[in-house]
């Protein structure tokens, strides 16, 4: 007997799947190989995207978003990081802390003295507030992908971050819709399940564990075909004990699930199913990447401790 979503027609489904089919080898591509500036720009690309995506729905709320400054001052970051990567191809950890630092303190004032300029005094701070959390919610993290990328191993650990969130949106999506049963937050998100939940955690955890089980020879493989170099694997000295990586990995999945709930959250009082168009089967940019902008922060901030160490 055939599950109801794998079998039949479902059109939603396969554009979906062919859109995953496009998109994961080109990302996979992106992280492994290209150079860290050109992450940077492609990042920065995704990023004014997703806020476009946020300010759209901000509107829904009644806010009348500041919206080139916001694009602008978002654009700049990236600028900036790829200006730097091209130059110094290792930005240390405390020089990114520097320039992310700046600017998220710097971003209140900049779009609250924006804000003055508005006819209506009584829209000017939501407005700059939607700017603020915009900054914050989507460009920082995206970010700290960036960065993250040009640590020792950091294409292994970007690989293994996409890889874990991704296993444990699939297995959350297919398990729940055939067998989830208790609601997980039918306010916020009523087709996520607790069952769709638990069958995520256990994807991630088992697509960390094997990845970090075969560290070593997935490096050697990637390695071999050109795909990274050596300083981005990781390799027999550089692999840590399994045990942090289990629950590294079981706190990027809650992060992940929590970050996706969020977005949920934001939509529903949004009004909208999604928050764009721009990907066949999947909605806007922000549906894509939700996970990532909770996950990402986790695993930059793990990333950059080890190397403290």
């Amino acid at each position: 007997m055939c599950l109801s979503v794998l079998c039949g027609y479902n059109p939603s489904l396969l554009k979906r799947i062919a859109t995953a089919v496009v998109l994961i080898p080109a990302v996979l591509a992106l992280i492994l190989r290209a150079p860290v500036w050109a992450l940077a720009l492609v990042a920065g690309t995704v990023a004014l995207l997703t806020i476009h995506e946020f300010l759209r729905l901000a509107e829904s709320y009644g806010v009348q978003p500041i919206g080139w400054p916001t694009y602008l001052f978002a654009g700049l970051l990236f600028i900036t990081l790829a200006l730097g990567f091209a130059q110094t191809p290792l930005l240390s950890t405390g020089q990114f802390l520097l320039t992310l630092g700046f600017a998220a303190a710097i971003a209140p004032f900049i779009f609250l003295m924006r804000a003055m300029r508005t006819e209506d005094s009584r829209s000017g701070y939501p407005a700059a507030a939607a700017s603020v959390f915009a900054f914050a919610y989507i460009a920082m993290p995206l970010g700290m992908l960036v960065q993250l990328r040009q640590h020792a191993a950091g294409a292994f650990y970007l690989l293994y971050l996409l890889l874990v969130v991704w296993a444990g949106d699939i297995f959350a999506y297919f398990v729940g819709k055939a067998i989830g049963r208790h609601l997980m937050s039918p306010r916020i998100s009523p087709k996520k399940t607790w069952e769709g939940a638990a069958a995520s955690l256990i994807a991630s955890v088992a697509t960390g564990w094997l990845l970090f089980g075969h560290a070593e020879r997935i490096s050697i493989a990637l390695l071999r075909v050109g795909l990274i170099e050596r300083r981005d694997g990781m390799f027999s000295l550089e692999q840590p004990a399994m045990a942090p990586v289990i629950l590294l990995t079981i706190v990027l999945n809650v992060a992940a699930q929590l970050g996706d709930l969020v977005e949920s959250l934001i939509k529903r009082g949004a009004g909208v199913k999604d928050s764009g168009a721009i990907l066949p089967g999947h909605g806007g940019m922000l549906d894509r990447i939700d996970a990532l902008l909770f996950a990402a922060p986790v695993l930059w901030y793990y990333a950059a401790w080890r190397v403290m160490q």
